[in-house]
């Protein structure tokens, strides 16, 4: 079977080889590091060995799980959660669906999301649609008190006890928490809702291969097996024993960090399929939380290509000299759509006729990679044989451990994010939350 892999090639015009090799020392201690616990944010390395940890006892009971609330015939399962509680989940099955599901009736539900946001509109609309509708509801939160979740759930747990009765609700709701406290736990023992948690040593960002992710991919009928496998598979080619020069995640990191000290402060993951789009948005959250800290980081950006190189397309070509591009390259698409012959030929078109609509798209990518490199911005390409549940298996691991290496080639805590806070204490404020009297004061003096 194939890998993912990484092509440097295009960067090389940049920085040199000797300046990637300069790396290899650290990036092997920091990987050793990440595995015997020994640096900054230990007590959040869980998920380093998590794939080859998991359990097949553990994946049938999530499979089950899933068969349960399958039995139900549900059109919809809600997942309420926000941040790594729901882009993981997200980013997976966005790539593995239809890219029209919602239109479809299959076998699992249609998997939407809810405690990502506060618009009122958007639950509201999302109340609606469930009015008319058998649903289920996954439930996120290690501690049960995140507002946007929290708030989310409190209102859908209202609208599933008055649909269906307290006692069918109770079982079309399945929690995710902490393993002993926190307010959701101790709501789920009340009620009596079957339960997963949330290991303590195991962030948000790095959760997608725990409950945290797996029971919503499992629900919407994916593989949750073939995705461990790869992520497995993954976590033996990155560990600390394969060497600097063969270790992916370990190549991404120096060079991504090698870009950043000459000047490359803006890293844009790109992608060639819309299936891919979240994927780049949990992305986003990876590197963004772990790394941007004590006034450091490089930022996390991402364009879905060919649509963006009609709006971002131009910046990225002559804009000011700070980005350098990461592409997710797709090898092979699981369907076939020849360019067909138009007598007219107004378009001038007829020279495609024949090819494969891929094709196009693969010279799009090509020419594009090209043109940016000719323009000032390195180019890296990580080459994904297909999109499915094996491989992004591979690529979530990949870039979580060149995330916790990257991160400590920065010299920054790559697993807590303190920033998060600040605005939670602006809003509490504004709302005169019960205990935020002093912050309420002295924000209503700064507003006047």
């Amino acid at each position: 079977m194939e890998n993912i892999s990484l092509n440097l090639n295009r960067a090389l015009g940049f920085i040199s080889q000797e300046a990637i090799d300069s790396y290899k020392a650290d990036a092997e201690k920091f990987n050793v590091a990440l595995h015997e616990k020994t640096m900054r944010g230990n007590d959040y390395l869980g998920w380093v060995n998590l794939p080859s940890s998991i359990t097949d006892e553990h994946i049938a009971d999530v499979k089950a799980t899933a068969q349960k609330l399958a039995a139900k015939k549900l059109d919809i399962l809600v997942v309420v959660g926000i941040g790594g509680s729901y882009l993981g989940a997200k980013a997976v099955i966005d790539a593995l669906s239809n890219n029209f599901q919602q239109f479809q009736k299959g076998d699992a539900p249609c998997v939407v999301f809810a405690g990502q946001n506060i618009s009122e509109d958007y639950l509201a609309e999302l109340r609606q649609l469930l009015a008319h509708k058998e649903y289920g509801i996954v439930v996120i939160s290690k501690s049960g008190t995140t507002t946007e979740p929290a708030l989310a759930f409190r209102v859908l747990k209202k609208d599933i006890e008055t649909k269906y009765g307290k006692e069918e609700a109770v079982s079309r709701i399945i929690a995710v928490t902490d393993a002993s406290k926190g307010a959701l736990r101790q709501l789920a023992t009340e009620e009596g809702y079957k339960t997963f948690v949330i290991p303590d040593d195991v962030g948000g960002r790095f959760s997608v291969l725990t409950p945290v992710g797996l029971i919503a991919i499992a629900c919407a009928g994916f593989d949750i097996t073939q995705l461990i496998q790869g992520a497995k598979d993954m976590e033996a080619q990155t560990s600390p024993e394969v060497k600097f020069e063969d270790n992916l995640a370990a190549q991404y990191a120096a060079v991504r960090n090698e870009l950043y000290r000459n000047g490359k402060k803006i890293e844009i993951l790109v992608n060639y399929n819309p299936k891919l789009h979240y994927f780049a948005e949990w992305w986003k959250q990876l590197y963004g939380e772990s790394e941007g800290k004590e006034g450091k980081g490089i930022y996390p950006s991402s364009v879905d290509f060919s649509s963006d190189l009609h709006s971002m397309g131009q910046y990225i070509q002559e804009g000011e000299r700070t980005l350098f591009e990461t592409v997710l390259s797709i090898k092979n698409v699981k369907n076939t759509v020849l360019v067909p012959t138009d007598e007219a030929n107004l378009d001038s078109l007829n020279f495609l006729a024949g090819k494969r609509v891929d094709e196009v798209n693969k010279m799009a990518e090509l020419g594009t990679a090209l043109a940016h490199v000719d323009g000032g911005v390195p180019n890296m390409q990580v080459e994904v044989p297909e999109i499915n549940e094996y491989y992004l298996g591979q690529l979530i691991y990949f870039f979580e451990k060149a995330c916790g290496i990257s991160g400590y080639m920065l010299d920054v805590n790559p697993f807590d994010q303190p920033g998060v806070e600040a605005y939670k204490k602006n809003m509490f404020a504004l709302l005169e939350k019960p205990g935020f009297e002093a912050e309420t004061q002295k924000i209503k003096e700064k507003l006047k």
